[in-house]
């Protein structure tokens, strides 16, 4: 679906689209990562970045070993450091029904960052059963399961250098 090529060239725009977002802020950005999907994702746009950064992460599902969210959402990390008054970036690999990122969001909230923005990889707007600020996205996708690049079906495909439909 997406080619390794396209995907570099739009993060690389992304990461100057979100430097120029920042480049005010006093402190470096907190880039949040939501883990396993978006370490990729993420690791390829903090290279992108001409602004200090640094790294928290976040791990949360709501798939499981589907092809679709459950609905639930199951925290196995949340961020270590403090985030009072910080100004969070959550990176996440696809926004699908917006369940998972609406309760991480809540949950960073909670710790009363500056701001907190989105940068997502994919958005598939097909799925959504919760309205989500995407602030930073990198390609909108039909309603296809997608792989590669970080993303997975049942831990496995995340090697892929570019996004795939499954099926």
């Amino acid at each position: 679906m997406i080619s390794p090529g396209r995907i570099a060239k739009r993060v690389r725009r992304l990461g100057q689209e979100i430097s120029a977002a920042y480049a005010d802020i006093d402190q470096p950005l907190v880039i949040v990562v939501i883990l396993k999907g978006a370490a990729v994702f993420a690791a390829d746009l903090l290279r992108s970045l001409s602004i200090p950064a640094e790294l928290e992460f976040v791990r949360a599902s709501s798939y499981g070993g589907g092809t679709s969210s459950s609905g639930k959402v199951k925290f196995a990390h949340l961020v270590e450091g403090p985030l009072t008054g910080r100004h969070l970036l959550l990176v996440e690999d696809i926004v699908d029904s917006g369940r998972t990122i609406t309760v991480i969001v809540k949950e960073l909230r909670r710790l009363k960052p500056a701001s907190v923005r989105l940068a997502t990889l994919l958005d598939r707007p097909a799925r959504r059963e919760v309205e989500v600020q995407i602030d930073f996205t990198g390609f909108v996708i039909p309603d296809r399961f997608v792989i590669g690049y970080g993303l997975d079906y049942a831990g496995l495909y995340r090697e892929l250098p570019g996004i795939y439909s499954l099926g």
